[in-house]
This record gives C-alpha cells, structure tokens and sequence, in this order.
C-alpha cells in the first residue's frame, strides 16, 4: 500500500512540475466561469428584449450548465497531457524505473486524472451555474431549483470521466496529437452534427459526450443510461490504455 500511495504521491508531484498539464487544468476555472457569465448576460438580453434568437427550449436551470461544456475542453487536453508528457520527454522511462509495476504506475495517473479533475469540477461548476443565474438577473433561479443539484452532481462526474476518457485513449496513442485531433473536434461539434442527421441521429446517442451531457440535463429521464454509456467508454478506454502501456516500450 505505501507503494501505492508513494506513486500517488509523485504523480502529483509531476503534474504541479509540467507546466503545460498544469496550464490546461487551470484554464478550466476562467473559460467555463467567464462562459457562463457571459451566456447568462445574453440570455437575460434576449428574454428583455423578447429576442427570437432565444432558444425555445431555455430555461434558467439549464443555461447554468452550459458553459462548462466549452470549458471542458481544457479538461480534456488535460486528461491527455496526464500521460503523454512523458512520453514526449522521455519522463516515461524515468517513472518505469522508479515505479517498475506498470499496472502501479498506470493506475496511479488514474487516480490523479480524476481526482485533479473533481478538485477543479466541484467548484467551478457550482460557480458557473451561479455567475449565469446572478447575469440573469430577475429571470436566474436558485441552486436548489428542481432538477438542479441532480444535473450538478452529474456535471461533476461527467468532467471527471471525460478526463479519464481522454487520458485512456491517450495512453493507447501514446502521443498528444491523435487524441486531440479526434476528441475535440468531436465534443466541439461532430457529435452534435451527427445526433441532427437522420442517418446517424440514433448512433450518435451512444457516443461518449453526447450520453454523458444527460447527465447534466435537468430533468433528463436518460440521465443513468448516459453514465452507464459514458461509463463503459471510460472504461474501455482505460483499458484499452493499460494493455497498450503494458506491452510496449517506453
């Protein structure tokens, strides 16, 4: 166990010594808070001025989640700087030789992935909600509205496993730029894209971000069947990751 917890420890070590792992983490807190504000002051904008550009489907309790979805994105560059880092400096070598279990050392980025990613999505998504509701003005509601600390919650894990996600596949690349490439284009828009056409509307339900996002729907009744989704692609991912470390060289 000390073992263990001595990986933890130099994981997180490592993760306040990259600068650019620590950079991408950080950025979450302004991109999702000032995204946030800045929709909630366009949307009370719109609902004064009886604007058409309003969604008809806008409520108060779900504009305050919607920020942290652009935020995301610094999570998951995050996720995948976690672990190819070290391949790009060649750190990865150092770590095998400090920690020579693999399956040690790969479960102790793991645990610092998600727990570094919670510390941050804990609070800046209680924030975000409350910087939209206060931009809002008259038309915000509170944090206990119904439906609200649920979908909270949900945007919580969502953050956390999406973290995960993106680390798991970036170990099975073992480089920064396929990850990247694929994983934002695909939550910025392909998804979204892909759940509006006829074709593919039904598969494009099953994709990670997109099952994820019901978790932070207020009221959504496909909020568990989303997690179970989001979960299993993390899951393979990670996986997918440990067999990929296992096997090949540093």
């Amino acid at each position: 166990m000390s073992e263990t917890v001595a990986a933890i420890h130099a994981e997180f070590t490592k993760l306040r010594g990259v600068r650019g792992t620590l950079l991408a983490l950080l950025l979450f807190v302004p991109v999702s808070v000032l995204i946030s504000a800045l929709g909630g002051w366009s949307a009370r904008s719109a609902l004064e001025s009886d604007s058409p550009m309003l969604r008809d489907d806008f409520t108060a309790q779900q504009a305050g989640l919607d920020g942290i979805l652009y935020g995301q994105l610094a999570l998951i560059v995050f996720g995948v700087l976690v672990v190819t880092s070290e391949f790009g400096s060649g750190m990865m070598r150092v770590s095998l030789l400090a920690v020579p279990r693999r399956g040690r050392l790969y479960a102790a980025k793991a645990a610092v992935t998600a727990a570094a990613a919670a510390a941050v999505a804990i609070p800046v998504t209680i924030v975000s909600y409350l910087a939209t509701q206060y931009a809002l003005g008259p038309h915000g509601v509170s944090i206990g509205a119904a439906g609200v600390p649920r979908a909270l919650a949900g945007a919580i894990v969502y953050l956390t496993l999406m973290s995960l996600f993106a680390a798991g596949v970036a170990m099975m690349a073992r480089n920064a730029v396929i990850p990247l490439a694929v994983l934002l284009p695909m939550v910025l828009a392909g998804t979204h894209i892909l759940s509006i056409i006829g074709a593919t509307k039904e598969l494009a339900q099953y994709f990670p971000d997109r099952a994820g996002m019901e978790m932070l729907t207020v009221d959504s009744p496909d909020a568990y069947t989303g997690f179970a989704v989001l979960l299993a692609w993390t899951v393979a991912a990670l996986v997918g990751g440990y067999l990929r470390h296992r096997r090949w060289d540093a």
